[in-house]
């Protein structure tokens, strides 16, 4: 791992897992600067992980070659205003994590065209189990694509796409996605006391399954499709069970609520876009 400086614009959820996940992968703290408004969450974060925080933004960008703006959405033009002249000077690569907030308008707020990665992580991604989509902007080299990948992977999974527009099919799918599962889990849950098993037990076969059914997807080379095929025995308990998901058309159902969601994503990025 670098030791190259990394400086957090936002101290909140996500970058006290990047933190995390960067100093269990080898980077060393005293190059981790963070700037947040909070003195809690400044004194927080330098008695946990042993970084320099500060409370202005100039401060912590200083010497830094990677700069992670993780704040929320509508504080996106104000933020980015804030740090462009220390970015104007030093240059970095700046790799967002603000959800929806396109590169077009980070560079007008910047007043100038720096290299950026827009990255959309999930939630899972405070536990290191995270899956994240990555963009780069046309200014962004092979070494910067490198740093972010070794940045975003300390938190999970992480996959390129072409096109900025993917971004909100990223944002559809594993950006969102936690929420479907755990809406599934939760009807799981139910179905399971509504038979008879009590809640604690419920929860955690639950659970387990879903953790199982996701390592044996990731660690299988046979697509979703054949682990269903496999565990679907002709007359069974399985193959009766998923008679009721094909009469509700569940590929229809999760096809017409990922598409909701991707619009919506695009809806938020046109309005953040916008702002002046």
């Amino acid at each position: 791992m670098t030791t190259a400086r990394i400086a957090f614009i936002g101290g909140g959820n996500m970058a006290t897992s990047l933190i995390a996940g960067l100093i269990a992968d080898g980077q060393a703290p005293d190059s981790l600067q963070i700037a947040d408004p909070s003195q809690d969450r400044r004194n927080s974060l330098e008695s946990r992980f042993g970084v320099r925080a500060f409370a202005q933004n100039a401060d912590a960008i200083a010497g830094a070659e990677t700069v992670v703006i993780c704040v929320k959405p509508q504080l996106a033009a104000a933020v980015c205003r804030d740090i462009a002249t220390p970015l104007k000077s030093g240059r970095p690569l700046v790799i967002s994590v603000m959800a929806g907030v396109p590169e077009q308008a980070m560079q007008r707020w910047f007043g100038t065209t720096l290299p950026i990665v827009r990255a959309m992580p999930n939630t899972p991604a405070m536990v290191q189990s995270g899956a994240i989509g990555l963009h780069a902007s046309p200014e962004v080299d092979a070494e910067g694509r490198n740093r972010a990948e070794t940045i975003l992977r300390a938190v999970g999974l992480i996959r390129w796409v072409a096109d900025e527009t993917q971004i909100d099919a990223v944002t559809a799918i594993s950006g969102s996605g936690p929420a479907y599962f755990f809406l599934f889990m939760e009807a799981m849950e139910a179905a399971g006391i509504d038979l008879g098993l009590d809640a604690e037990t419920a929860r955690l076969l639950t659970i387990q399954t879903a953790l199982g059914a996701a390592r044996m997807a990731m660690e299988s080379d046979a697509p979703p499709s054949r682990l269903r095929e496999q565990v679907t025995s002709p007359g069974g308990t399985t193959e009766r069970a998923l008679a009721v998901f094909n009469g509700a058309d569940l590929h229809d159902l999760v096809a017409r609520a990922a598409t909701a969601a991707r619009d919506r994503a695009a809806e938020l990025s046109h309005t953040l876009s916008e702002q002046s």
